[in-house]
């Protein structure tokens, strides 16, 4: 998606207040990288349950949205109802996630939703789709990153040897 477009369309969803401006903060990122890093860790510990597994990893893909909107000079409306699912949307225009995938990370919204506010159980199968959407976030983010000389500069996050293999890490 070109940057005319991207921009056009948060510019659109900021004019419909599902979008707050927000100053570019380097140390925010960073902390909000680290935190998406530390909610996969703790959403692949078998010990935990597997609701406690699934609100982490998608907590872990949020974050990434959330990323994503940063450096375009936005975060969502926090005080409007349905910003998880304004942040989950904007991963087609912020870091170009496929339509298809969008609409598996709103199913995981939803079943979060189920999970947090009707108390229904997660299944190993939502679980497991979670957990690889949260990595496979983390591995998104982390290539734009490194792929995107703009995006890093501009927001002042270092490049970090091995980041390329973020599961390492985790």
């Amino acid at each position: 998606m070109e940057c005319n477009e991207t921009s056009t369309n948060l510019q659109n969803l900021a004019k419909i207040g599902l979008l707050d401006p927000v100053p570019l903060s380097p140390d925010l990122v960073q902390r909000m990288l680290a935190s998406a890093r530390q909610r996969l860790r703790d959403a692949e510990r078998t010990q935990n349950s597997a609701e406690t597994r699934f609100d982490c990893a998608y907590t872990a893909i949020r974050t990434v949205a959330d990323i994503g909107l940063h450096p375009n000079g936005f975060r969502t409306a926090t005080s409007k109802p349905g910003h998880h699912q304004t942040a989950i949307a904007s991963l087609a225009h912020t870091l170009g996630v496929e339509l298809a995938t969008v609409r598996v990370l709103d199913g995981l919204r939803k079943q979060r939703n189920l999970s947090e506010y009707d108390g229904d159980s997660v299944t190993q199968a939502a679980l497991q789709e979670c957990l690889q959407q949260a990595r496979d976030m983390l591995l998104r983010i982390d290539r734009v990153i490194d792929l995107a000389p703009s995006f890093p500069d501009s927001i002042g996050l270092q490049r970090l040897s091995g980041k390329r293999d973020v599961l390492q890490s985790i």
